[in-house]
């Protein structure tokens, strides 16, 4: 966010708590579609230049008796689409070193505490620095960047209870990977699924998702690798890895947040809500939902108006924007955790390839949602389901004709 207007001759204070570089818990599986705001922002040429490890698709199993690779479909105008995956630490400190060479005032280690109010609008922050100096800041207008646990959800009480069962992350890098594979990995078995993506020629970042409940009592690290290796497909494509760091954690992964009453504040990235991990690439919300903002706080600069009223604008963009795609979010978190219905799925998918590519490519957030959100999506996966379910009728009732032929064959020897 502070990129993007800087871009546009505003002023631009940028604090945080933390000094890079800085690791953080993520997938390090970037959206296609994040290449282009990369690019806007001048920071996708520095990216390149490290060379980092591009995919191709996403491959997806259910419960060890399901599999397929889905290669990323053609965009709309024709280009050929991939993700980059590489480690936060590193994409992190790229973008700060770029924020260094702006003109944007950057503060690290300046922990936000409070909002500063006039009129019931936001009016700037109060904080501190390590040596607990005390900050107060004034501004026309704030921007909330903070994630999970940003002083706006806490201070204006805004996050709402998520729904479903409350779930937790826990991330690790592993080592020794030798497998030459252009994919991610998504595999759901029993408690909960993983995420992995190979970020070089030999390293894998793993994410294991679970109820939160499954962690009471138990050793972090020997937990994570007991359940990561407990998957036979894991356990095959991790042959010979190990994991090179503790095991970091982090719940509330999914969350939704209520629309602020005050004026002169804008929330950003996951402060304005999260969709679980599955689905939801963080990174490119971050980004998409910064250059959205980005166009709002324009004209309201412009318009010397920072009222609630006049900021509304943003909120409908941002849901108009990514609405459909929290809707898709809650389905597949249905389907996942439903065994049965999970393995039929995926299995149809393996033979419906334009429905698994439309799929993969609103994941990847350059096919709208709108092509899988729809009834003529659902209709074909019924339809695709039907048929699979038709074709294996089929081939029990063929396999046991053939068994009663053998075993009319023997009684007359």
């Amino acid at each position: 966010a502070a990129l993007f207007l800087e871009k546009k001759g505003y002023c631009i204070i940028l604090l945080d708590q933390a000094r890079f570089p800085r690791d953080k818990i993520c997938g390090e599986f970037v959206s296609p579609a994040a290449d282009d705001i990369f690019a806007e922002l001048g920071i996708l040429e520095s990216i390149e230049a490290l060379n980092p490890k591009r995919l191709s698709g996403v491959a997806l199993s259910a419960y060890e008796s399901s599999f397929l690779k889905v290669p990323y479909p053609l965009s709309p105008n024709g280009k050929t689409m991939t993700s980059l995956s590489m480690e936060r630490s590193i994409l992190d400190n790229l973008m700060v070193e770029h924020v260094r060479k702006s003109r944007v005032e950057l503060m690290e280690g300046v922990k936000v505490t409070d909002l500063l109010f006039e009129d019931n609008n936001v009016c700037g922050v109060r904080g501190h620095d390590e040596s607990k100096i005390r900050l107060n800041i004034k501004a026309k207008l704030v921007i909330d960047a903070g994630g999970r646990n940003s002083i706006s959800l806490r201070r204006l009480n805004l996050k709402k209870n998520s729904f479903g069962r409350g779930k937790v992350a826990l991330a690790a890098h592993w080592k020794g990977f030798k497998a030459d594979s252009h994919y991610c990995y998504m595999h759901v078995s029993h408690p909960g699924y993983t995420g992995i993506a190979p970020v070089s020629t030999d390293k894998v970042n793993v994410v294991l998702v679970v109820d939160k409940n499954d962690l009471v009592k138990q050793n972090v690290d020997e937990f994570f690798v007991k359940i990561v290796l407990g998957n036979q497909l894991r356990r095959k494509f991790l042959d010979n890895c190990f994991p090179i760091e503790k095991v970091r954690v982090t719940d509330s992964l999914s969350y939704s947040v209520k629309k602020p009453k005050c004026g002169g504040l804008l929330l950003v990235g996951d402060a304005t809500g999260f969709i679980d991990p599955f689905t939801g690439e963080g990174i490119y919300l971050s980004l998409r939902s910064s250059q959205l903002a980005a166009e709002v706080i324009e004209n309201a600069f412009n318009q010397s108006n920072f009222s609630n009223r006049n900021l509304a604008t943003y909120d409908y963009l941002r849901r108009k924007e990514f609405q459909k795609k929290v809707i898709l979010s809650k389905l597949l978190q249905r389907l996942i955790y439903s065994p049965f219905c999970c393995d039929r799925v995926i299995k149809m998918f393996a033979t419906q390839k334009e429905l698994s590519s439309l799929l993969v490519g609103v994941i990847g957030d350059y096919i709208p949602v709108e092509r899988v959100v729809c009834c003529d999506y659902f209709v074909r996966i019924l339809s695709g389901l039907i048929k699979q379910q038709a074709y294996s009728l089929k081939s029990k009732e063929g396999l046991l004709n053939r068994l009663t032929f053998l075993a009319s064959s023997e009684r007359k020897k």
